[in-house]
């Protein structure tokens, strides 16, 4: 199959309201084949903002929209070398770049069970895999014309080992209410995640692209960089010598931040070392989670 250069999707104004569309689709995951593309338009189309269960042949969830939208979907293959991981991880970097914020995702069984993704929300039958081997994340974010867009993305793991990522982009008319996207929640970029090792020195897990992104966002005018410093609690280890190795690697962190062009004036240090546990598996250990506010 051939590889994809994700195409800028255009929508007419007319009676729906939407407008020239001014936010092309997430460049595609360059390992990944693609096996459907599929036109979506909707009075009503079910997005889902928080876990989904199955009651009595219902779909429930806490959280769920049935949205007036227009967009895409897109059905690709993992290749393999890659994994779906790559393909989530990619996916909420590019995300990211673009200033949308992530609204709402989870991993594995807390996701809910991947046989009703697949076959009630999404109708792709080639998505059910395993419970334990998924995940699904939905951003945001809102275009110069006012119009809100959405964007999900749902990885998964089949029986026989082939990976799949599905992917959503949608715009909707201006004025439609998309859960918890707003103009304040927008002011915050991030998280960057930066898992740390050491102890006197330490060394940061995190790529070029995470390093720009900090800045480019940093760059802004009035921008705040928060740096919240996350630790694990080693065997024998007390709780003040877990939060003062936090800390020092948030420190550490900071002068590199420095180094690079964000002052440290415009920097703000919170050590939570392991007195806070995230339920997401994306987010534990030793780690600093990198974010910005903007004016």
């Amino acid at each position: 199959m051939s590889r994809l250069v994700v195409c800028l999707v255009v929508f007419v104004a007319g009676g729906s309201g939407l407008a020239h569309a001014q936010v092309p689709p997430p460049e595609a995951f360059p390992d990944a084949d693609l096996v459907e593309e599929t036109t979506i338009d909707s009075p009503g189309h079910m997005v889902l903002f928080s876990p989904v269960r199955e009651v009595n042949n219902e779909i429930r969830s806490a959280t769920m929209e049935r949205l007036p939208v227009k967009g895409v979907g897109q059905l690709y293959e993992v290749v393999r070398g890659a994994n779906r991981e790559e393909a989530r991880d990619h996916y909420m970097r590019e995300l990211q770049a673009r200033g949308a914020q992530i609204l709402f995702q989870c991993s594995g069984r807390s996701c809910g069970r991947s046989n009703v993704w697949a076959n009630q929300i999404f109708d792709q039958s080639s998505l059910l895999g395993r419970d334990n081997k998924q995940d699904y994340l939905v951003a945001g974010s809102i275009d110069e014309n006012g119009q809100p867009w959405v964007t999900l993305v749902y990885t998964v793991t089949r029986g026989n080992q082939r990976e799949y990522v599905w992917v959503e982009h949608l715009v909707s008319p201006q004025g439609t209410l998309i859960p918890g996207l707003d103009n304040e929640s927008a002011r915050i970029r991030g998280p960057i995640i930066v898992p740390w090792e050491g102890s006197v020195t330490f060394r940061f897990d995190w790529t070029a692209t995470d390093r720009r992104l900090i800045n480019d966002w940093a760059g802004e005018e009035e921008a705040r960089v928060i740096l919240t410093a996350y630790s694990q609690l080693q065997e024998d280890e007390s709780l003040d010598d877990s939060l003062a190795r936090a800390e020092d690697a948030a420190s550490s962190l900071a002068r590199v931040l420095a180094k690079s062009g964000v002052s440290e004036s415009q920097q703000t240090t919170i050590t939570i070392g392991p007195t806070v546990v995230i339920p997401d598996p994306d987010r534990q250990g030793d780690r600093v989670e990198v974010m910005v506010i903007t004016r």
